[in-house]
């Protein structure tokens, strides 16, 4: 995806098995086949972006990391972002920023190995400052125990908890949108008249825009999640703006086309 001259790069680090029960005790496969279609279940990546402004290397989420996890709505199964940045002619030390969208396992799932060392060494490291108290402080989290420790042990100068709206580097910006998680924020890379929007899981799937009561099983705040969602929805319209989520099938950029009846375009 190329926006302006700033190159943005999809990569999976594996796949999300999400039954219908994932977004919500009412949902059923009935009028979505094509979304379930694989023994009722819908197969969705676990995506990260690498962004290349030209004179930054800017990593959005990093997937779930060498691990898996199986609850029954969903399953995940981590292990090939590292591939998927060797496969494009990066290494981990060429990242300036790493970005995570929010704190769940299958977005930060490579920042740290399991001695809590750095995988990133160069990387300053942003996230929602809400977060922090939800999943860094509490040892009843879902977070991984040795990316909890590489957080607490991390040099504060590289941890960047961000509160409102912000700059990462020229080109990418940080946009709150909370509800999945408490402190949930989305990347918008710009560059000239185009922009587009990373928008981890704020919005989960484009198959929401038709099914605004779809939910997330993850969502701290539907309510909030929600109108967040409408409110992306809503930038997604914009001619020049296209956007992904980290498990948009396929990592497939689209928008909005407006009208009457508003449908997603890829």
């Amino acid at each position: 995806m190329l926006v302006g001259d700033i190159d943005v790069h999809p990569i999976a680090d594996g796949t999300f098995r999400a039954s219908p029960s994932y977004f919500g005790d009412h949902v059923t496969a009935h009028g979505h086949e094509d979304f379930f279609s694989r023994h009722g279940h819908a197969w969705l990546p676990i995506g990260c972006f690498l962004v290349r402004t030209g004179s930054h290397v800017v990593l959005v989420d990093t997937g779930m990391g060498p691990a898996m996890r199986d609850d029954g709505p969903r399953m995940l199964v981590g292990g090939q972002l590292m591939a998927g940045l060797r496969a494009i002619g990066v290494r981990p030390a060429d990242v300036d920023a790493v970005v995570l969208t929010h704190l769940h396992t299958d977005h930060c799932g490579w920042l740290f190995d399991l001695a809590g060392q750095p995988v990133f060494p160069r990387a300053d490291i942003w996230f929602g400052a809400a977060d922090w108290p939800k999943f860094v402080l509490d040892p009843q989290s879902t977070m991984f125990d040795h990316t909890r420790h590489g957080l607490q042990s991390a040099d504060g100068g590289r941890l960047h908890l961000v509160e409102a709206d912000t700059t990462v580097v020229p080109g990418v910006d940080l946009t709150m949108t909370p509800g999945h998680t408490p402190g949930h924020l989305s990347v918008v890379v710009s560059s000239g008249v185009s922009r587009a929007l990373l928008l981890g899981d704020a919005i989960i799937c484009p198959v929401q825009l038709d099914e605004p009561d779809w939910q997330s099983i993850g969502d701290v705040d539907p309510d909030l999640a929600r109108r967040v969602r409408e409110r992306l929805f809503r930038e997604l319209e914009g001619e020049h703006t296209w956007g992904a989520g980290a498990h948009f099938p396929e990592l497939q950029f689209g928008r909005v086309l407006a009208g009457e009846a508003r449908r997603w375009i890829g």
